[in-house]
């Protein structure tokens, strides 16, 4: 039994390990818009149960491949248009350029990021690819993994909706991969709607890939994007989803909570940011759902109040980059990893850099790169502090 003393029934029958429904989460949702203090409490014991004292990061370096992209999303800055002075074409030399820096800085991940294969709908696109050697976006990925690989920082992809074989091949070199699922709502994919323009974020894509991630074995990273009109059943039905597919195939790694922030040359320019409150209720809802999940909020999108976090049951800050910015939010700059390590010692917590695979996915990798992380990780299998320090 747990030692906790709560009044509500559903929270005292998580503490005692039985599974949560569907609807008892959304009446522990209703309940703690009043107050969410128990359900707060709930999580950080169930944190504290499952992941101990421990929260980690991962040292990267963000690769902004390529950022033209077949859709649209009404809040994303990230796509480029061709004519746009924030288009981004990296060729080889300057990826290697930037692995080459990456390794001054102690960098232990390559975060590779391109938009939705955007060959398919820009000439411009397919022709530099060919100038570059590549008939496919996925090709470039499959050759700067192996060029990140060949320098010892470990590639982590994150490139939308992958097939099975093209995730097979970049198996070889990525320890895990990366696709938001973002929300599993159908409703936000019609006209007027965050994702009406763009194919990959319908719930069903985004699935499909995930399951195909699964059967594969890929350890994956993903997550939801929270406060961009979706309604709170729709939210938690989205982790659910995520649960069931864990269920299934015990390879989702890590779930990312993102709160909205609005940028301003999107169509959702004057969309309000999350409200915090409703985003901390379901950060907690998402550990009492899935009590041994690692879950993650990223530090620069909350900047004033990332370190509040700490007591509502996450245990991950994601990548954080001491040499290139969140490309997706770049109005928002990373905290200094000193001073995260000072907000989470604060806090009761020790650091603790890891690899892009987090220590209990180990097993799902192949001998290379088992091999590779063997001679870099602690006992516990963190990254060896003098490799990123």
């Amino acid at each position: 039994m747990s030692e906790l003393v709560l009044t509500s029934e559903p929270l005292n029958r998580i503490l005692d390990g039985k599974d949560v429904s569907l609807q008892d989460a959304f009446e522990i949702f209703e309940k703690s818009e009043k107050d969410p203090r128990e359900l707060f409490q709930t999580a950080q014991s169930l944190r504290e149960q499952h992941k101990g004292k421990t929260v980690s990061f991962s040292k990267k370096v963000f690769f902004n491949l390529i950022n033209l992209c077949k859709d649209t999303c009404s809040y994303c800055t990230y796509k480029a248009e061709p004519n746009e002075s924030k288009l981004s074409l990296m060729s080889k030399n300057s990826v290697l350029e930037l692995l080459t820096l990456a390794k001054k800085f102690n960098c232990v991940e390559a975060l590779f990021v391109t938009g939705e294969r955007p060959e398919q709908k820009y000439d411009e696109a397919k022709k530099w690819l060919k100038e570059n050697g590549f008939s496919s976006t996925v090709e470039y990925l499959v050759y700067a993994s192996e060029m990140a690989i060949s320098k010892d920082l470990f590639p982590h992809t994150n490139a939308g909706n992958l097939t099975k074989s093209e995730m097979r091949e970049l198996q070889k070199t990525n320890p895990s991969m990366g696709l938001m699922l973002e929300n599993v709502s159908e409703r936000l994919t019609q006209k007027g709607m965050p994702h009406h323009l763009a194919s990959s974020k319908k719930p069903q894509n985004r699935l499909h890939v995930l399951q195909d991630a699964g059967e594969l074995g890929i350890p994956m990273t993903t997550g939801l994007l929270i406060g961009i009109g979706e309604t709170p059943i729709e939210v938690i039905e989205s982790i659910f989803a995520i649960k069931n597919l864990n269920e299934r195939f015990s390879n989702i790694q890590e779930i990312i909570l993102q709160n909205f922030q609005p940028k301003l040359d999107t169509k959702m320019k004057n969309f309000p940011s999350a409200q915090e409150n409703y985003f901390k209720i379901v950060v907690a809802l998402t550990r009492i759902i899935m009590p041994k999940m690692n879950i993650q909020i990223p530090p620069n999108l909350s900047p004033n109040s990332y370190q509040s976090f700490l007591t509502i049951g996450i245990n991950d800050w994601g990548g954080i980059s001491p040499l290139t910015p969140d490309y997706v939010n770049p109005e928002f700059q990373w905290p200094e990893i000193n001073n995260i390590e000072q907000h989470t010692n604060n806090a009761g917590f020790n650091l603790e850099c890891r690899f892009p695979v987090y220590p209990e996915f180990f097993s799902f990798l192949n001998t290379q790169l088992k091999e590779k992380i063997s001679y870099l990780k602690t006992e516990q299998g963190f990254v060896k502090e003098d490799y990123w320090r």
